[in-house]
């Protein structure tokens, strides 16, 4: 069985140049190839772990899927090494019958590297999805000391991250509604987090976890991340129907626009005393 991390040693240098071996704990990184009704899709460098949960968000990133039903198994019985042991490196999907496979346009003709969730995709069109759901809709209003306080309940949950000090996160928040909600004095709820090496598979993970539990569209909720919010963040997260997306980081110019035109509140450099809101702010409470 893959791991999520591995012990390897490891000789630490200080600047009087002395030197002192120790055993230290790496983030696990492999690559997960997906297959689709028995073709393949995709390869992409991941941390292993919750590999059903990347592969569905993965999905819905990639506009293939909109709801659980339309994914009728996963299971890992491709992935079989010379010695006829599983790998646990290949998940085959099978779809739903009316599903239809992605056209050639939408297959990766290199492998997805764990810093980039577009690499690879045919086509500038086909980087770009149109969503069935509509962010811009949705009414949640976000307190901002509540908001402000989700990067250390997001950390309270990197457990992956405390042994390895490697890996991105990703949660998932869902903002109550009513008086409470809008007088600060209610909590949001912490739905789900999760991690990896790279930052784009740690939010499909995410979304995954909401697919296979029936919670899309994802109403009501703020997506925070550990690291930068780059465009295809923002657009996994109208993807997933989330209004609102706040980052430990910057966005990119590109985020900026696309969260402005898809109707997702973007939210940068949140780290506990300050933010800055780049889009959408009007859903944010003094």
């Amino acid at each position: 069985m893959t791991r999520a991390s591995q012990r390897r040693r490891v000789h630490r240098y200080t600047a009087d140049g002395d030197g002192s071996g120790r055993a230290d704990t790496l983030a696990g990184e492999e690559p997960l190839e997906i297959r689709l009704d028995g073709r393949p899709f995709t390869v992409t460098m991941r941390t292993p772990g919750h590999d059903f949960d990347l592969v569905a968000g993965f999905l819905v990133s990639e506009g293939v899927v909109r709801s659980p039903a339309e994914i009728l198994q996963m299971d890992y019985r491709s992935g079989v090494g010379p010695d006829g042991r599983r790998t646990y490196n290949v998940v085959e999907v099978r779809l739903a019958p009316g599903v239809a496979l992605p056209d050639t346009s939408m297959e990766r003709h290199v492998y997805t590297s764990s810093s980039c969730g577009v690499c690879g995709t045919a086509s500038i069109e086909a980087v770009t999805k149109v969503s069935t759901h509509d962010p811009a809709g949705d009414a949640v209003r976000l307190p901002v000391p509540a908001v402000l306080a989700l990067p250390d309940r997001l950390r309270t949950g990197q457990r992956l991250f405390a042994t390895t000090g490697g890996v991105h996160a990703a949660g998932l928040f869902r903002f109550p509604d009513g008086p409470a909600a809008r007088d600060g004095v209610a909590e949001p709820e912490l739905l789900c987090v999760r991690e990896d090496v790279g930052r784009h598979n740690a939010v499909d993970k995410a979304v995954g976890w909401a697919l296979r539990e029936g919670l899309l569209p994802l109403r009501g909720t703020v997506l925070q991340v550990s690291g930068r919010a780059s465009f295809e963040l923002v657009q996994k997260a109208y993807m997933a129907g989330i209004p609102a997306l706040a980052a430990v980081s910057a966005p990119s110019a590109l985020a900026v626009d696309l969260a402005d035109r898809t109707g997702v509140t973007l939210l940068g450099f949140s780290r506990g005393t300050s933010f800055n809101a780049y889009a959408h702010r009007e859903r944010l409470l003094p």
